[in-house]
């Protein structure tokens, strides 16, 4: 897959989150600020037999890490791959120099919020009426990562992510 090649992204985004599926502009803009040096962006994919089953994607300001999404396929849910591309974000949080990671997170996500917590990842409050238009609430959670780039809960380890950026 070429990093161009957003049309699996954008039907892999419709058919997890229907209501809320960013746009191919949407996606355009944020893929532009993912190249090159003074980039604050940095987007992974899974695939497996040349299909997309995951991608993922954190923005860097400054030291802080806002993780944007993780997604995975239906089908790959349980398997472990939401791990492996959080373990990706954290990597390139640790590359940017980023002393926290945030994140928002469905309220009614409960197996999200599981595996976040399980990297270290603390609630610290909502997000009212944030995700449009479900008009559901988010869950901010934040990770405070260690002065050796690690994080200070430590994190499950990966294998096997592969990754586009």
């Amino acid at each position: 897959m070429r990093w161009w090649d957003i049309d699996p992204v954008l039907e892999l985004e419709k058919d997890l989150f229907p209501e809320d599926a960013w746009s191919r502009g949407m996606f355009w803009s944020e893929l532009a600020h993912s190249r090159g040096p003074e980039a604050t962006r940095r987007y992974v994919v899974a695939v497996e037999d040349e299909r997309i089953v995951g991608y993922a994607g954190l923005a860097a300001q400054g030291e802080l890490g806002d993780i944007q999404t993780i997604a995975v396929a239906r089908d790959h849910w349980g398997t472990g791959l939401g791990g492996q591309l959080l373990t990706e974000l954290l990597r390139a949080a640790t590359a940017f120099e980023c002393a926290e990671v945030m994140l928002e997170c469905r309220v009614d996500n409960v197996r999200a919020q599981k595996l976040y917590e399980r990297f270290g990842f603390e609630p610290i409050g909502f997000r009212r009426g944030y995700y449009q238009p479900g008009n559901v609430d988010a869950l901010v959670m934040r990770l405070t990562t260690a002065p050796d780039g690690g994080t200070a809960a430590g994190s499950p380890s990966a294998q096997g992510t592969e990754s586009n950026g």
